[in-house]
């Protein structure tokens, strides 16, 4: 359902900002991704965890290629100043190596908490190395720059080890290199300084009060579907940021109800689903993936609507784009498989 009301609004904000011939190309381009993302999602759950456990240290090695490649002259794809996309094939779509990396690390975190099994609890030989992986994965997120991007991974990467037997006083330091990566990022890039700024009320932000503005505007039921307005009125990123914002104009607080609906009632059934798993490593991996996807949505939320300081943080399924939605449907796609393996089992048993 989130995959069709996202393309509705993609629909929504191309149509009323974009010439017809970009409109057609645009929406092929979306159609397209969102077949790819069914079809990523079909494919997880009929493979699941456990039978792409083998391709997991190849998948992670890559993950650091394109985390690397976001550097390399020829292959780099700047924007606004960032580092986070790539082209491998020419004027091909661009990736977002963060998007896929965060896929990756978690399926590998969980496959080493499995391996360890209770040597994760020795600080030296066991949650150090393991912890280093992380650490180096997110300092490369960090250095695009993408302060939230970076927090997210290593928060998913972090959650991972603490559920796979992380022993409790291992796991503060996750929190103080998260802490780190924080204090780095406001002494050495100014726009996170100004984002936090704007969050604790000492600066302004027009971006930000404008999509106030454009959800306010929206009342109980919205303006209508293509009938928003702040989209051509200096609000940006409607399609994608601040998609949030969108749903509330032209849908109001309904439209709102369901988008927070429709996560809440996608984490309550992946714990449920967690909880059900009993083989460690795809329990793990179901977790470490579904939290990927749900954390992203509750930072996009927040960030929309005023509660965390302003971060580009697409949301799931609904926001335009190709690799972060590709990478969310092959991750709810493989935890879905995790318990199809588990069904599976229980029959044939």
């Amino acid at each position: 359902m989130a995959l069709v009301f996202g393309m509705l609004m993609q629909l929504s904000h191309a149509s009323t900002t974009l010439p017809p011939e970009e409109f057609r190309g645009q929406m092929l381009e979306q159609t397209a991704f969102r077949l790819a993302g069914l079809g990523l999602l079909i494919g997880g759950m009929a493979l699941g965890p456990r039978r792409i456990e083998p391709l997991i240290p190849a998948a992670t090695v890559g993950a650091f290629v394109l985390l690397v490649l976001c550097f390399v002259p020829g292959f780099e794809q700047p924007l606004n100043g960032s580092h986070r996309w790539i082209r491998i094939f020419g004027k091909g779509p661009s990736i977002q190596a963060s998007e896929l990396a965060r896929v990756a690390l978690v399926l590998w975190a969980a496959r080493r908490c499995a391996l360890l099994d209770d040597d994760l609890g020795d600080l030296r030989r066991g949650f150090v190395p393991t912890l280093l992986v992380g650490c180096l994965a997110a300092g490369l997120v960090l250095k695009e720059p993408d302060l939230g991007g970076a927090l997210l991974l290593f928060a998913c990467f972090g959650a991972t080890l603490y559920v796979g037997g992380a022993r409790m006083k291992h796991v503060t330091l996750v929190g103080a290199v998260a802490a780190v990566l924080l204090l780095v990022a406001i002494q050495v890039f100014s726009h996170v300084r100004e984002r936090f700024a704007v969050w604790a009320g000492e600066s302004t932000n027009s971006q930000v009060s404008r999509a106030a503005e454009a959800m306010a505007s929206g009342d109980l039921f919205g303006v209508g579907f293509a009938q928003g307005g702040f989209r051509n009125a200096g609000l940006q990123y409607m399609q994608t940021d601040y998609v949030f914002a969108l749903v509330g104009e032209e849908f109001g607080m309904f439209g709102v109800l369901l988008v927070v609906g429709l996560f809440a009632a996608f984490a309550w059934h992946a714990l449920r689903l967690v909880l059900c798993i009993q083989d460690r490593f795809a329990a793990l991996a179901a977790f470490g993936l579904t939290t990927s996807v749900g954390l992203q949505a509750l930072i996009h939320l927040q960030v929309v609507t005023g509660l965390a300081p302003p971060k580009g943080m697409a949301l799931p399924f609904l926001s335009d784009g190709g690799s972060g939605l590709l990478a969310a449907c092959a991750a709810v796609g493989l935890a879905l498989g995790a318990a199809r393996d588990r069904k599976s089992t229980r029959l044939n048993s």
